[in-house]
């Protein structure tokens, strides 16, 4: 997934000279969790999905609890030029609970006993919402822990088994890919260290073998063009070290560490750092 990702921050790169030097990050089996907050990792997924609809030609399962209502900005610019067929390949499900997701994402393996192709990427936005929500019984931590390793053991096997479905049918169309976001609210046990690890996020990062963190920079200066956001974002994770031993040492240095800025409009453009 973490190709995908590259590939996003590649199309919405601003222009520099860094640009020429880019390589994307080889398609693997990798699964993605997006860690930040949670109306920035809904932009970045639904430009995830609409670049590799685009781009790759990949089918796309987006799984979200909030009705997609507007578009990021940078893609309010480019969808007049995507075609109907584009769009027909992302597939948009609004499950409420985390007892839905789990039926909806299960079910994914009857769509790949069909005729046509299954998904080459699962998008899970808003995990937290899943975890913390109605089906999660006892609501305690051990609770959301035990629902996070369920969810995630079945992204996982689902992947898998959508992965063998592709390469037997269009083997150009694999693997199939998962990426999900979570925003975490944990500040430690009360009376606790706050800098302590989020336990549910630890169970998650068992699962997902690359992270993408997206940090907000309180300390970016002021635009001259008006108020914008600006965010830092790394690509981490066992996913990312593999890819890294796959390269030579010049090329596995590029392309982990991202700036993001927001301009106004709800556009967004990354530069390399």
């Amino acid at each position: 997934m973490a190709d995908i990702l590259t590939l996003v921050f590649k199309t919405f790169i601003q222009h520099s000279g860094k640009t020429k030097d880019l390589k994307i990050i080889a398609p693997s089996k990798c699964s993605t969790l997006v860690v930040g907050d949670c109306s920035i990792n809904r932009s970045l997924l639904l430009l995830a999905a609409v670049t590799a609809a685009a781009e790759l030609g990949l089918k796309v399962s987006f799984f979200t609890q909030v009705q997609i209502q507007s578009l990021p900005g940078s893609l309010q610019e480019s969808m007049s030029n995507l075609s109907p067929e584009t769009l027909k390949k992302i597939k948009f499900a609004y499950p409420r609970s985390l007892e839905d997701l789990l039926q909806d994402v299960a079910s994914l393996h009857e769509s790949a006993s069909g005729s046509a192709a299954p998904p080459s990427l699962i998008i899970v936005d808003g995990l937290e919402g899943y975890l913390r929500g109605p089906g999660v019984s006892g609501g305690l931590q051990q609770a959301e822990q035990s629902s996070a390793a369920h969810i995630s053991a079945l992204l996982y096997d689902t992947a898998a088994f959508l992965t063998q479905t592709l390469e037997e049918r269009a083997a150009s169309l694999a693997p199939c890919r998962v990426i999900a976001s979570f925003q975490s609210e944990w500040e430690g046990h009360a009376g606790g260290d706050p800098s302590a690890p989020d336990p549910v996020l630890s169970v998650l990062d068992r699962y997902f073998q690359v992270r993408c963190t997206l940090d907000r920079d309180w300390n970016s200066a002021p635009a001259v063009a008006g108020p914008q956001n600006t965010w830092h974002v790394y690509l981490s994770g066992a996913g990312i070290t593999e890819a890294s031993l796959a390269k030579d040492e010049e090329d596995s240095s590029l392309a982990r560490e991202w700036r993001l800025v927001i301009r106004p409009n709800r556009s967004m453009e990354f530069t390399m750092v």
